[in-house]
C-alpha cells in the first residue's frame, strides 16, 4: 500500500470548500487578503500582467486589479524535514502534517509556466500553468537528490532566476543552508527546466562547496541584466571566521558550469549588513542595517560599471598573477574551501575566456571590497528595495520592517523621501518582493498578510495645484491648460516653458497678484487689469477669457498682464441680504480649465447708507468703497460730487482730498442736558451738534425723537448757533410716562431736520429714564438709593419712594420701619452649628453694617456673610453650635429699633444613620441606594457619598429615608457612605458598599420582535444580580405618534414624595435629544440570567438604537448578541375565523385542525411562544409559518373565559399583541358534504324540463351553453364540497410538510441551493435534450497539430465574420429559406449563434431586435397573433424560427442572476415539497404510478396497506462532507416498508446527502444495501434475488416487508463488489453527466416471466404504455372519458392542497414588481409595445399574447416543468408529471380566454378551477405593472448586457461551437455564396470573399484568393 503524501482528500475538499466561503471582502479597492493564511512570495508575469502569490499552503492566480482568478492548495502534507521523500510512512516514523510554505516562485515566459518550490518533500520544485495555476503540468512522483531544490526550513532564504537561453531556460537557484540534509545540496546550482528530469542539476554547473556550515550563505535576491546574473547575499569573511560581510556574485548567463563565478565584497560606509537590494538600470541599490543596535538602516548606491570593474580585476588577478595586488597583497583567491587555487596564465587570458573555462580557477573572490557612501538613513531596518526610471528621474521604493512604503527620489546631489505610507499591518514587514507592474503605474506590496497595489505616483488625486505642488512629488506636476495635477508625459504642452510646474521644485502656483481697480460699483461697467506672472503662452488661435460668476468676456494679454471687461449691472447678482457688496469669484479661465482665481468686488452705494440708520452719512463715508454723501438729499453716491448747487461729504477713499471721511459729515456730538430723566417730571433736552455748514443758507425745522418702548416721541426743537459750524439742539420741555418695568430705561435720541433728513449720531446716544418705585419696594431700599437719582421715602397715603421735588416735604420719613422676617431655610440644624441660613424679608438693613452683629437663631448668634447679603432683602448667617433639641425664633436688631422676630422656630437636631439597602452594586454605579435613619431632614445643603465618589440625592429628602444614586467606582471594594448635613459628617461605620465587578452580557436572543413588543428575551451574562434596576430600552425617532405619546410620557427624573411608591421605570420618556426612549423592566432570574420583555413600538416610530441599560452601564443589543442588532417587525395581522366577520361563530368540528390565515405571522416570534385559547382551553400550536397558524384545539368545547358571552372566544396572544378572532362553535361529528340525492333528482327534473322548453325556443348553440354553464357550476360545487371534505387531511399533510421544510431552509443555509454554475445552465439551456455535455471539444490526434492550427485561424476568422450584422441576417435568411433545414437545425444554429455571440451580447441583442421587427413584419399582414407562439409539443412537432429560439436563449442568459436571487428559492422549495409529498407516499416501481400526484395518469389507484419505517443507516462522515473524525455516524432514513430496495438506496441517498449536488452523489446503482443485524449477521438487500416470489409468471420485486425488516434497523450502503467504482471513486471523478434520469425497473420478459411491484400491469402493459407516452397525449386520451371517480379526485385535491402554498409562491415571485424587475424583461416588453404602435396595432389582446408568448411560455414554462435546467438536482418521472400539472396551470392562466370547466374537462383544470382566475389577474397587473414603470434605457440595457458577457468563458467549447456552425454553412454553403453575392453591399464588403477564405483554412485546402 502506498501512504498519500498529501493529507487525506476528505481534509483537503474541506479545506479548499472553508478556502472559497470563507474569502473576506477586498478592504479596500485594491487588496488581496485570505483570512488565516500567510503570503511568501510574489512574481508577475510579464506579458498580461497576471500576478502569482506563494503562500503556506495556497498557490493564488491574481489579476492585474488583485481580482482572484485560481487558487491551488499545495498544504498541508504528511512530511518531515529529516527524510527524504517517501511513499510508505514507514520509511519516515517522525513525519507529521506540515504546512508547506512557498520557498521559491518564478515565471518561465517562454514555456508559459509558474515554477513554485515549497518546503516539504526536502524543497521539490512543481511546474503550473500560468494560465491556471491548479493545473499541475510536472511533479517529481520519486524525487532524486539532485532535485532537491528549494530550502527545507522557512526561514531559510532560496532565490532564483529563469534564464533564457537559446533553445531552452534554465534555473539558476541559490538557497541557504537548512537542515541535516541539505549540507549536500550546494548553495548554488544550475538546474534544468525542461527535458526528462526537470529541476535536475545532473551535468551541470553547482557551486562546489568544502564545508557550507563553515560559509554559511544567506541570500538576498537574485537580479540579471543582458548578460550576467547576479546573487547579493550575506556570509562569513573567510573559512570558519566569525564575521559576516556583504557580497555580491556575478556568473555569466551563458555559464552553465558556473566557470566565470566570481565575487566581492561591499561596504556601505560605517554601516552594517545588508538586508535587501535591487539591480536597477546601471545600478545596484542596497538596503544595509545601521545604527548601533542596527535597528536603523541606510541605502547605498554601487554603479554597476564599478562593480563589473572590480569583478574583472578580481578575475585578472586571479587568472594572471596568481592573486597577488600591485603591492603584493593577496587580492583575489578561490573560496569555498576547494582545491583550486588562483595561477598565473597569460596576460590576455580574461579577455580570451570572458566566462571562465575548465583550466581557470573558480570560484574567484575578492578580497578588497566596493564600498559607497550612504545616499540616506532612515529610522526602521529596511526589508525592501525597488526602483524605476520615470520622466527622467530614479525613484526608489523603500519597505521597512513595520509595514511602511517610502519613496525616495534620488538624483545627483541629494536623495530625499518624499512619501510615507502605512501599507500593511503595523509591525508586519514588507516582502522583498516589491515589484512594479509593466506599465510603471503601479507597485505591488506584499507582506504576510496581503498584497496591495498602490499607484506609483498618486498624481490624479491631488484635487487642485496647491495640493499638487505641497505633495513635493518628483513624478508630478500641474498642467496649467488642462487644470488637474499629471505626470510630465501626461501634459501636451510640458516641454514649453510655463505650462507644466513641477512638484519638486516648484513652490507657488499660478496667481493673480493684483487687480486694477480692486473693485467696482455695479452700477458701471469698465476694465480690470490683473497681474498674472508666468502666465503660459497660448498658440495664435487660442484666447483666456475671465468669468465673473456665470458672466464670461475675452480677456487680452498685454505680457504679464490679462485685462477683462466686467459684466453690467443688469448681469450682477443682488446683494445679499443686510450687505453693501457682492463678490464674485474671478477666474481667469482657458477653455473650461481655471488657471487662475480670485475674488471681484461689486459695490452699491445706495446699500451701504442702509447698514446704519443712525448714521447714514458716517457709514457712507467711513465705507471700503469710493462712496459719498450728499447731505442735502441724504443720498450716498458712487462717483466724484452730489449734484449740482449741493456740498459733498468726501469718500475716505478719496485721498487726494483733504476734507474727507467720517469726521466731517453732520452729525450730533452729544447730550449738552443731563443724561438721567426722572419719570413724571418736565425735563428739557438739549444735544451738541456740528458740521452745519452744509446746510448754511438753507432754513429748516429742527425735531428731536425719542424710541420709548412701543412709540416714538417727536419733539418740535429749535437750533442755536454757538459758533461758525456747531451749535445746540433745544427739545421742548417735556414730561415722561413710560410703562417700565425695570429701575432704568435707556432711550435712544436722535435730531432730523425737518421730518425726515437725519443727523449722524457719532456714538450712540440715549438718555436713561428712571423710576424711583421701581426696585425700592421698601424704605431701606429707598434710602440706600443712589444720591443722584434724588430719591426719597414718601409716607403719605401709600408710602412709597418717590423723585424728590414730587414728595411733599413734611411726607419724607428719615428713620424706616422695624424689620420683618417672611422665610427662614432651612428650619433644622446640627447640633455643632456651621448650617448656613437664608433669612428672607424687608427693611433687613441698608447695608451690611447694619445687620453684621443683630441676627440671632433660637438665642444663638448667627453671624451673617457679607457676600450674600441684599439689601434689604435676604440676610444668609452661619448658626453658632447648641444643645440638641434647642429651639426658637430667628431676631433682626437694625440699630436703636425694635428687633424683628420670625413666626417660624429654628430646631437644633442630631441625625442619625442606622442602614444601607443593598449593600452591594456594580462598580460603574448607579445603584439606587436607601439609606435609612432618623432625622435626615436636617439643613438644607445634604450630600452624600460612598467613598470617595458622590451619591446623587434624589428630592426630596425624608426625615427616615436618603435616596441616592450612586456613581462609577474605578476599582471593585468596600466603601464607607458618608452624608454631609451643611459642614457636619455622619458615617455608616457599620455597613459599608461594596462595588463589585460590572456585569457582563455575552449573549441575547431572540433578536427579532412584533411592534407590540412583550416578546421574551433571555440574556445571559455574568454577575447579573448586582444590578438594581435593569432595563431594556429603545430610543424612537420623534415622529407625529412618538411626540403624542412622549406627552403622556414620565420625566426623565421624576420628584417622588416622602412614603410614596417608587416610580414605575417602565413606560416611555421624552429625552433631551428630542428622541423618546421606551423601556421595560427586566427580571433578574440569576446572576447569569436576565428575562426581558420586548418594549412596545408605535406604529410610525422609527427605533434608532435598542439597548440593555444595566443601572449606569448601556450595552447595545448588537454587542450583547455577538453582533445581532435587533429587529422590529410590523405587528401580524389575522383574518377572522369566521368569513362572515368577528361577530359570526366558526363552526369547528371535533378533531379539526384549525388554519389561521394572516399576514408576517412569524416574523417576531415562534412557533413556541404563541399562545393560542378557545375560552378557557389552550389550542396547541402546531405550524406557524408567514402566513398560516395551525393549532389542534381542545376535543371537547371550553368555557368562555370570564364570563364572557355564551360561546368562547378564539384569542392569538403574541407577547403584547393580542388578537380575537371570534367565538367558535362545536358541531357534532359532520357527515361528508355531498349533494343530496333528492336534490340531485329534482335538479334533474327540473333541468330537463327547461332543456324541453329552451328546445323549442333556441338553437341548438344557445343549449349548449347553458348546458356547459350548469355543468361548470355543479362542477365547482362538487370541487367546493371535496375539498372541504378533504380540509383537515390537508392540514395535517401541511403541517408535516412545513416542518420538514423548515429543516431543509436550515439545511440550506449551510449547503445553499444547488444551483448549475452558469456554463452547465447555459449550454441545458441552449441544448435541450444532448446530455449534460452538448461541445464537447474534439481531442486531437497525433500529427494534428498543424492542421488543427489551421483549423482554429479559420474559425476564428469566420468568429470576426459574424460581428458583420449583414453577414450574419443573411445567414440566417438563407438557411430558413432552405426546405430540408429542420426544425431540429434551426434550434441548434440559434443555439450555436448564442454560444458563439455570447461575449458580445450587445451585438446579438441588435441582432435580435432587427429579426424580431422583420418577424413583426411578416406577421402583422396576416394574424398577429400567432407571432411568437410557443408550441408546447414534442421539438419534432414546433415549428420554431431561429429568431424564437435565439430569444428563447437570450431571456436565458438576461434573467439567470433573477433565478438564483429571486425566482429560484421558491421553484426550489416547491420541487422538494412535490419530492416529499411523493416519497411519503407508496410509488409502484414498475409501471410508475403513485398514491400522492396531482396527474391522474400517473395516479395509483388501488389501495395499498403500508407503513412507514425509520431506518437507522450507518454513514461515514466524508459521506455528508464532515473531515476530521473517522467514526461512523448513525443517520436516521425515512422509508416505507413497501419500498423496492431501489426504491430505499434512492431514498437513503436523498437524507444522506441531503446537502450534496446530484452530480456529486454516488449512483444508486454502484451501491448495495446491506441489513445488519445482530442475529442474522450482514445480509445484502436486493430488487430481485433467489428469495423472490413468483406466482403464475409474475414475479414480484423484493421489499422491506418482503425481508421483514424492522423499524430501526441498521443498514448501511456498501460499494458493489462486481463495480470498481467505489463511493469515493464517484465523488472524485469528473467528467459529463448524462443528463437523463436513471429510468425505472421496465416490464422484464425473462422465459415468459413478467416483473410486478403493488399493482399487476394489465396486458397492455399500461405501465409502460404510459411512460412512453408524453403528457399531452395521455391528457387527450382522457379527454373523452367520464369525470374520475370522486375518491381517486380526492386524493388529487388533498396533494394539490398541501402543495398549494409553495405553487403560489412560486407564481408570485415570477410575476411580483415588488421587486425590481429584470431589466432585460422591461427592455422586451417596451420592445413590443414599440413594434404594436409602430404597426398600428391597437387590440390589447395582441400585446398580451406577444407579451406571454415571449416570456411566460417561452421560458417560466420551461423552467417550471424542468427545474434540473437550473438546479443540480434528478427528476423522477412521478415529479415530472406533477410540476406538467402545474406548468400547464400557469400556461392557462396566461391565456386571454375565459377559463370554463366541465365534467369531460382534463383533471388538471378541474383541480385549479378557483385559482386560475386569481391567476389570470396576477399576470394582466404584471403586464400592467411594468407597463407603468419607468422605461428601461438603451445605456442600462447595455451595460448589463456587457456585465453578463463575460459569464461564459469556455474558449474550446466556443471554438466547438464555431465548427458545428461551420458544417451548418457548409451544407448550405453555395446557397449562403449567392445570397452574398447577389447583395450589392455584401459585394462591397467582399463578404463572398471572406466566407471562401475560411472555407479554404477550416477544409484545410488551398485556394487561389
Amino acid at each position: 500500500m502506498v501512504a498519500p503524501v498529501m493529507a487525506p482528500w476528505p481534509l483537503f475538499s474541506l479545506h479548499l470548500l472553508l478556502l472559497f466561503l470563507l474569502l473576506p471582502p477586498l478592504t479596500r479597492a485594491h487588496r488581496f487578503s485570505v483570512h488565516n493564511t500567510s503570503f511568501n512570495h510574489l512574481v508577475l508575469e510579464p506579458g498580461q500582467g497576471t500576478l502569482y502569490v506563494g503562500a503556506v499552503n495556497h498557490l493564488f492566480q491574481l489579476s492585474p486589479e488583485l481580482k482572484m482568478e485560481a487558487v491551488a492548495v499545495t498544504g498541508p502534507v504528511i512530511d518531515s524535514p529529516d527524510c527524504v521523500p517517501f511513499h510508505d510512512l514507514a520509511e519516515c516514523p517522525q513525519a507529521q502534517l506540515t504546512d508547506n510554505a512557498n520557498q521559491l516562485l518564478l515565471v518561465s515566459s517562454r514555456a508559459q509556466e509558474l515554477v513554485a518550490c515549497g518546503q516539504v518533500r526536502q524543497g521539490v520544485c512543481e511546474k503550473r500553468s500560468l494560465g491556471d495555476v491548479a493545473q499541475v503540468l510536472y511533479q517529481a512522483e520519486d524525487p532524486g537528490d539532485g532535485q532537491f531544490v528549494a530550502a527545507n526550513t522557512p526561514g531559510v532564504t532560496t532565490v532564483g532566476l529563469v534564464v533564457p537561453l537559446p533553445g531552452r531556460d534554465l534555473l539558476l537557484v541559490a538557497r541557504g543552508l537548512a537542515g541535516k540534509l541539505s549540507a549536500g545540496v550546494p548553495p548554488l546550482t544550475v538546474r534544468q527546466l525542461a527535458g526528462p528530469q526537470p529541476f535536475s542539476s545532473e551535468g551541470l554547473g553547482r557551486l562546489v562547496v568544502g564545508d557550507f556550515s563553515d560559509y554559511n550563505n544567506s541570500y538576498v535576491g537574485a537580479f540579471s541584466d543582458t548578460h550576467f546574473a547576479y546573487f547579493v547575499f550575506r556570509r562569513r569573511g573567510a573559512r570558519a571566521q566569525a564575521e559576516y560581510r556583504s557580497y555580491v556574485a556575478r556568473v555569466c548567463l551563458g555559464d552553465v558550469n558556473l566557470y566565470s563565478y566570481v565575487e566581492v565584497p561591499l561596504a556601505c560606509h560605517g554601516q552594517g549588513l545588508i538586508q535587501a537590494a535591487f539591480l536597477a538600470p546601471d545600478t545596484l541599490l542596497g538596503a544595509f542595517a545601521a545604527g548601533t543596535s542596527q535597528a536603523q538602516a541606510a541605502l547605498c548606491a554601487f554603479p554597476l560599471a564599478d562593480l563589473d570593474k572590480s569583478m574583472e580585476q578580481a578575475r585578472r588577478l586571479c587568472y594572471t598573477t596568481g592573486g597577488q595586488g600591485p603591492s603584493g597583497m593577496e587580492e583575489a583567491t578561490v573560496e569555498y574551501g576547494v582545491t583550486s587555487r588562483c595561477i598565473t596564465l597569460p596576460p590576455d587570458s580574461p579577455e580570451s575566456y570572458p566566462c571562465g573555462d575548465e583550466h581557470t580557477p573558480s570560484p574567484i573572490a575578492g578580497r578588497r571590497p566596493l564600498e559607497a557612501q550612504p545616499l540616506l538613513q532612515l529610522g526602521q531596518p529596511i526589508s525592501a528595495v525597488a526602483a524605476l526610471q520615470a520622466d527622467g528621474h530614479t525613484i526608489a521604493f523603500l519597505g521597512d520592517t513595520q509595514g511602511q512604503l517610502h519613496k525616495v527620489f534620488l538624483n545627483s546631489s541629494q536623495s530625499q523621501i518624499y512619501h510615507s505610507q502605512q501599507v500593511g499591518p503595523p509591525g508586519s514587514a514588507i516582502s522583498p518582493d516589491l515589484l512594479v507592474d509593466n506599465s510603471g503605474n503601479h507597485l505591488y506590496v506584499l507582506t504576510a498578510q496581503q498584497v496591495d497595489r498602490i499607484l506609483v505616483a498618486a498624481c490624479p488625486q491631488f484635487p487642485n495645484c496647491t495640493t499638487c505642488l505641497q505633495a513635493r512629488d518628483p513624478l508630478c506636476g500641474w498642467c496649467i491648460l488642462q487644470g488637474r495635477c499629471t505626470r510630465r508625459g501626461e501634459c501636451g504642452r510640458a516641454a514649453q516653458p510655463n505650462q507644466w510646474l513641477w512638484s519638486y521644485e516648484d513652490n507657488y502656483c499660478l496667481h493673480i497678484q493684483s487687480l486694477l481697480p480692486a473693485q467696482r460699483p455695479r452700477q458701471e461697467q469698465g476694465q480690470v487689469t490683473l497681474s498674472v506672472p508666468r502666465l503660459p503662452t497660448l498658440a495664435m488661435d487660442e484666447y483666456f477669457h475671465c468669468a465673473f460668476g456665470d458672466y464670461d468676456s475675452l480677456a487680452q494679454v498685454e505680457g504679464p498682464h490679462v485685462v477683462c471687461v466686467t459684466p453690467p449691472g443688469d448681469q450682477v447678482p443682488p446683494n445679499p441680504p443686510g450687505s453693501d457688496h457682492v463678490t464674485l469669484p474671478l477666474a481667469l479661465m482657458f477653455e473650461d480649465v481655471v488657471v487662475a482665481a480670485t475674488t471681484f468686488s461689486f459695490y452699491d452705494c445706495t446699500a451701504v447708507q442702509a447698514l446704519e440708520v443712525a448714521a447714514p452719512c458716517r457709514t457712507c463715508v467711513g465705507s471700503l468703497w469710493r462712496c459719498h454723501w450728499c447731505p442735502q438729499s441724504s443720498h450716498c453716491v458712487y462717483g466724484e460730487h452730489c449734484p449740482e448747487g449741493e456740498k459733498t461729504v468726501y469718500s475716505a477713499q478719496e485721498v487726494d482730498i483733504q476734507v474727507r471721511g467720517p469726521g466731517t459729515c453732520p452729525q450730533v456730538e452729544g447730550l449738552a442736558s443731563p443724561q438721567l430723566v426722572p419719570v413724571g417730571w418736565e425735563s428739557h433736552l438739549a444735544l451738541h451738534i456740528q458740521n452745519l455748514h452744509y446746510f448754511r443758507g438753507l432754513p429748516a425745522l429742527y425735531y428731536c425723537w425719542l424710541e420709548l418702548p412701543g412709540k416714538l416721541q417727536k419733539l418740535p426743537a429749535f437750533l442755536e448757533e454757538t459758533s461758525k459750524d456747531s451749535g445746540l439742539i433745544h427739545c421742548q420741555a417735556q414730561q415722561f410716562h413710560p410703562s417700565m418695568s425695570q429701575r432704568e430705561l435707556p432711550v435712544p435720541i436722535y435730531v432730523t431736520r425737518g421730518e425726515s433728513q437725519r443727523l449722524d449720531n457719532a456714538h450712540d446716544l440715549h438718555v436713561t429714564l428712571y423710576d424711583c418705585a421701581v426696585g425700592h419696594p421698601d424704605c431701606s431700599h429707598c434710602q440706600a438709593a443712589n444720591g443722584s437719582l434724588s430719591c426719597l421715602w414718601c409716607g403719605d397715603g401709600q408710602p412709597s419712594c418717590r423723585y424728590g421735588p414730587l414728595c411733599p416735604p413734611d411726607t419724607v420719613e428719615q428713620l424706616c420701619p422695624t424689620p420683618t422676617i417672611d422665610v427662614i431655610e432651612p428650619l433644622t440644624g446640627p447640633p455643632e452649628g456651621g448650617l448656613a441660613i437664608t433669612i428672607l424679608g424687608s427693611n433687613l438693613g441698608q447695608a451690611f453694617n447694619d445687620v453684621q452683629n443683630a441676627v440671632t437663631v433660637a438665642g444663638q448668634p448667627c453671624n451673617p456673610d457679607a457676600s450674600l447679603y441684599r439689601i434689604s432683602a435676604r440676610i444668609v448667617c452661619v448658626i453658632s453650635p447648641a444643645p440638641n433639641g434647642t429651639a426658637g425664633p430667628v431676631q433682626v436688631a437694625i440699630k436703636s429699633r425694635p428687633p424683628g422676630i420670625s413666626t417660624q422656630h429654628f430646631i437644633y437636631q442630631d441625625p442619625v444613620l442606622l442602614s444601607l439597602s443593598p449593600q452591594w452594586g456594580p462598580q460603574s454605579g448607579g445603584t439606587q441606594l436607601t439609606i435609612h435613619g432618623q432625622y435626615l431632614q436636617t439643613g438644607g445643603n445634604i450630600r452624600a457619598f460612598v467613598g470617595d465618589q458622590p451619591c446623587l440625592i434624589q428630592e426630596p429628602v425624608c426625615p427616615e429615608a436618603i435616596i441616592c444614586h450612586t456613581m462609577p467606582q474605578a476599582e471593585p471594594g468596600e466603601a464607607v457612605v458618608l452624608v454631609v448635613f451643611g459642614h457636619v459628617e455622619r458615617k455608616l461605620l457599620t455597613t459599608p458598599f461594596r462595588y463589585t465587578t460590572n456585569p457582563q452580557l455575552v449573549a441575547a436572543e431572540p433578536s427579532v420582535s412584533f411592534r407590540g413588543g412583550g416578546r421574551l428575551i433571555r440574556v445571559r451574562g455574568i454577575g447579573l444580580d448586582v444590578v438594581w434596576q435593569p432595563l431594556l430600552s429603545v430610543w424612537l425617532e420623534d415622529e407625529d405618534q412618538v411626540k403624542a405619546l412622549g406627552g403622556q410620557g414620565q420625566d426623565v427624573n421624576p420628584r417622588r414624595n416622602c412614603g410614596a411608591p417608587a416610580a414605575d421605570p417602565q413606560g416611555c420618556i421624552q429625552l433631551e435629544s428630542g428622541l423618546l426612549q421606551c423601556s421595560t423592566l427586566c427580571s433578574v432570574n440569576s446572576s447569569s440570567l436576565l428575562l426581558c420583555r420586548s418594549p412596545a413600538v408605535p406604529d410610525g416610530a422609527i427605533p434608532k438604537r435598542v439597548f440593555f441599560a444595566l443601572d449606569n452601564m448601556q450595552v447595545d443589543f448588537a454587542s450583547a448578541s455577538g453582533g445581532q442588532g435587533f429587529l422590529y417587525q410590523p405587528n401580524p395581522r389575522l383574518v377572522p375565523l369566521s368569513h362572515e366577520g368577528l361577530t359570526h361563530p366558526y363552526r369547528l368540528k371535533p378533531g379539526h385542525v384549525l388554519d389561521v390565515e394572516g399576514e408576517g405571522l412569524n416574523l417576531g416570534i415562534s412557533k413556541e411562544e404563541v399562545r393560542v385559547h378557545i375560552g378557557d382551553g389552550e389550542c396547541l400550536v402546531k405550524t406557524l409559518t408567514l402566513t398560516h397558524l395551525y393549532c389542534e384545539p381542545p376535543h371537547h368545547a371550553p368555557q368562555p373565559a370570564n364570563g364572557s358571552g355564551t360561546l368562547p372566544q378564539f384569542v392569538v396572544q403574541m407577547g403584547n399583541v393580542r388578537l380575537a378572532l371570534g367565538p367558535v362553535q362545536y358541531e357534532a361529528e359532520p357527515t361528508m358534504a355531498t349533494f343530496p340525492v333528492e336534490a340531485q333528482v329534482g335538479l334533474g327534473l327540473g333541468a330537463t324540463v327547461l332543456i324541453a322548453a329552451v328546445l323549442l325556443l333556441t338553437l341548438m348553440y344557445r343549449h349548449k351553453s347553458k348546458q356547459a354553464l350548469r355543468d361548470y357550476q355543479k362542477v365547482l360545487v362538487q370541487l367546493e364540497n371535496l375539498e372541504t371534505g378533504v380540509g383537515d387531511q390537508c392540514r395535517k399533510e401541511f403541517t408535516d410538510l412545513m416542518t420538514e421544510m423548515t429543516d431543509l431552509t436550515s439545511d440550506l443555509e449551510a449547503s445553499g441551493i444547488p444551483f448549475l454554475d452558469y456554463r452547465t445552465y447555459a449550454e441545458r439551456a441552449f441544448f435541450p435534450g444532448h446530455g449534460g455535455c452538448p461541445l464537447q471539444p474534439e481531442l486531437e490526434g497525433p500529427g494534428e497539430e498543424d492542421r488543427c492550427a489551421t483549423m482554429h485561424q479559420g474559425l476564428t476568422q469566420l468568429s470576426n465574420l459574424l460581428n458583420s450584422k449583414l453577414f450574419l441576417l443573411t445567414l440566417i435568411h438563407t438557411l430558413e429559406e432552405q426546405p430540408n433545414f429542420s426544425q431540429r437545425d434551426r434550434c441548434h444554429v440559434a443555439s450555436l449563434l448564442s454560444l458563439a455571440l455570447h461575449s458580445k451580447l450587445e451585438y446579438l441583442t441588435d441582432i435580435l431586435r432587427t429579426l424580431l421587427g422583420d418577424l413583426a413584419a411578416h406577421y402583422v399582414h396576416r394574424n398577429p397573433k400567432l407571432m411568437l407562439r410557443r408550441a408546447l409539443g414534442p421539438p419534432s412537432h414546433r415549428t420554431e424560427t431561429m429568431v424564437e429560439k435565439l430569444l428563447t436563449n437570450w431571456l436565458s442568459i438576461c434573467l439567470y442572476d433573477f433565478l438564483k436571487e429571486v425566482a429560484g428559492e421558491p421553484l426550489y422549495m416547491l420541487f422538494r415539497a412535490i419530492k416529499y409529498q411523493v416519497d411519503k407516499g407508496p410509488v409502484d416501481a414498475v409501471t410508475g404510478k403513485a398514491k400522492r400526484t396531482l396527474n391522474d395518469s400517473h395516479l395509483l389507484r388501488e389501495d395499498v396497506e403500508f407503513r412507514p419505517l425509520t431506518l437507522m443507516a450507518l454513514v461515514r462522515p466524508e459521506s455528508c462532507g464532515v473531515a476530521g473524525n473517522s467514526e461512523v455516524q448513525r443517520m436516521p432514513a425515512r422509508v416505507l416498508d413497501i419500498d423496492t430496495i431501489t426504491q430505499v438506496k434512492e431514498k437513503m441517498l436523498d437524507q444522506v446527502y441531503k446537502g450534496t449536488p446530484f452530480s456529486q452523489r454516488p449512483s444508486v446503482h454502484s451501491l448495495d444495501l446491506e441489513w445488519r443485524s445482530g442475529l442474522a449477521g450482514h445480509l445484502t438487500l436486493s430488487d430481485e434475488d433467489l428469495t423472490s416470489v413468483t406466482q403464475n409468471h409474475w414475479k414480484r420485486l423484493n421489499t422491506l416487508q418482503h425481508y421483514k425488516v424492522p423499524d430501526g434497523a441498521t443498514v448501511v450502503l456498501i460499494p458493489q463488489l462486481h463495480n470498481g467504482d467505489t463511493v469515493s471513486q464517484r465523488l472524485g471523478q469528473t467528467g459529463c453527466p448524462s443528463g437523463e434520469n436513471i429510468p425505472m425497473l421496465e416490464d422484464g420478459d425473462e422465459g415468459g416471466v413478467r416483473l410486478w411491484h403493488l399493482v399487476k400491469a394489465t396486458e397492455e402493459s399500461e405501465g409502460a404504455k404510459v411512460r412512453h407516452s408524453s403528457l399531452r397525449e395521455r391528457e387527450r386520451e382522457r379527454a373523452g372519458a367520464k369525470a374520475i371517480p370522486e375518491i381517486y379526485l380526492t386524493r388529487l385535491l388533498s396533494m394539490k392542497r398541501t402543495l398549494q402554498k409553495f405553487v403560489d409562491d412560486t407564481f408570485q415571485a415570477i410575476l411580483s414588481v415588488n421587486r425590481p424587475v429584470p431589466i432585460a424583461v422591461k427592455y422586451l416588453f417596451d420592445f413590443l409595445d414599440e413594434l404594436a404602435e409602430k404597426h398600428g396595432i391597437e387590440d390589447p389582446e395582441t400585446l398580451h399574447i406577444w407579451k406571454t408568448n415571449s416570456l411566460l411560455l417561452r421560458f417560466w414554462v420551461n423552467a417550471l416543468k424542468n427545474p434540473q435546467l437550473i438546479f443540480d438536482v434528478r427528476v423522477s418521472d412521478n415529479e415530472d408529471a406533477i410540476l406538467a400539472v402545474i406548468a400547464q396551470t400557469f400556461i392557462d392562466s396566461c391565456m386571454v380566454s375565459e377559463h370554463k370547466v366541465g365534467r369531460d374537462s382534463p383533471v388538471n383544470k378541474l383541480l385549479y378551477a378557483r385559482e386560475i382566475p386569481r391567476y389570470k389577474q396576477m399576470v394582466e397587473k404584471y403586464y400592467a405593472d411594468i407597463h407603468q414603470s419607468s422605461p428601461a434605457s438603451y445605456q442600462e440595457m447595455n451595460s448589463a448586457l456587457a456585465e453578463l458577457s463575460g459569464n461564459y468563458t469556455s474558449a474550446p467549447h466556443c471554438l466547438e461551437a464555431l465548427r458545428e456552425l461551420y458544417n451548418h454553412i457548409h451544407r448550405y454553403y453555395d446557397q449562403i455564396i449567392s445570397a452574398l453575392e447577389e447583395d450589392p453591399v455584401a459585394q462591397k464588403m467582399q463578404l463572398a470573399c471572406r466566407l471562401q477564405q475560411i472555407a479554404a483554412l477550416v477544409e484545410n485546402k488551398v485556394t487561389d484568393l
